[in-house]
């Protein structure tokens, strides 16, 4: 075995203990207020010192222009022309490298603080604590031990606002009876509109839930109704589709509570996930989903679900 196998497959065990744990482990920093911010751990891929950024013409708002990071060109992003005021003037020292929905960028903060592992039914959603703009760019919110409030960004809709939403092309369309549909759960507002757009697309019809703890639930409402003899809840309920990191409960502990409970013998999981490394994949399968898809790529993900949504 080589010495990058055995760090995978050492990465695999490790953030497959974690994520069947129903903990997450959440990187701290600020943006130069009083307020503590998150993201998680799996999305990060470095921290360093700001390097020397070059300007480039007609940047989105929020760029402030690209790096060369090993032999690569990454977009650099100011979070905090998101989050609040921000001086233009003013020099970010500290730069967090991001690596998920299959792209890297670099977002500038003011400091890093740490690192802190929280259970994910300790994160929740943050309904009416923010203004209205910055309530859309949080995700979740959970507390440190000293009652301070970590606000976790949601990082693919400031990526949306940055540079653009993905277009979705025309799709081939499900072949689905009258009352068959998808269940799809997904904390992120821009990630439940791509997905609403690709089922849309499929002609294809759905339910949604903006968290583990609130999926969980729905479908226990599906199982529990009653049905006839030769009737089962995969008659109706054709395909699930999992986001893998989400307040109150994330999506390997709901895959796996689907799993154990028979009553949903039949129907497929599919975890859909920024996070595409080779361990995030190994994961998902350890917890039993029957396909991994990378956000976003409405081909690729209309491809995977097709082969589920046929009418039988």
């Amino acid at each position: 075995m080589s010495a990058s196998d055995a760090s995978l497959l050492a990465t695999v065990d490790a953030r497959t203990k974690l994520a069947g744990s129903n903990k997450m482990e959440i990187l701290l920093f600020s943006l130069g207020s009083r307020e503590t911010f998150g993201i998680n751990v799996f999305k990060v891929r470095e921290v360093s010192q700001t390097p020397h950024i070059t300007r480039t013409p007609n940047m989105p708002q929020g760029v402030e222009g690209v790096i060369s990071l090993r032999g690569n060109i990454i977009p650099v992003i100011t979070l905090a022309r998101f989050v609040g005021d921000c001086d233009p003037k003013r020099r970010f020292e500290t730069m967090i490298v991001t690596e998920f929905n299959r792209s890297t960028q670099a977002f500038l903060v003011d400091s890093v603080d740490r690192i802190i592992r929280v259970d994910w039914d300790k994160v929740r959603a943050p309904e009416n604590m923010f203004s209205a703009n910055t309530q859309t760019l949080i995700t979740a919110v959970t507390e440190l031990e000293d009652g301070k409030l970590v606000s976790i960004l949601d990082v693919e809709q400031i990526l949306a606002s940055t540079l653009g939403e993905t277009r979705v092309p025309d799709l081939p369309q499900a072949q689905l009876g009258n009352e068959q549909f998808v269940f799809f759960v997904d904390d992120s507002m821009v990630a439940r509109k791509e997905i609403t757009g690709v089922l849309d697309k499929m002609r294809a019809k759905y339910h949604q839930a903006t968290n583990g703890r609130e999926a969980w639930d729905r479908l226990q409402t599906f199982a529990s109704r009653r049905f006839g003899e030769d009737e089962s809840l995969a008659d109706t309920l054709k395909l699930i589709l999992v986001d893998a990191e989400m307040p109150e409960m994330d999506g390997y502990v709901l895959t796996r509570l689907i799993k154990s409970d028979r009553r949903f013998d039949g129907i497929p999981v599919v975890m859909h996930s920024s996070l595409s490394s080779n361990a995030n994949r190994a994961m998902g399968a350890s917890v039993g989903v029957d396909a991994y898809v990378a956000k976003f790529d409405p081909k690729v993900l209309a491809d995977t679900l097709l082969p589920y949504l046929q009418a039988s």
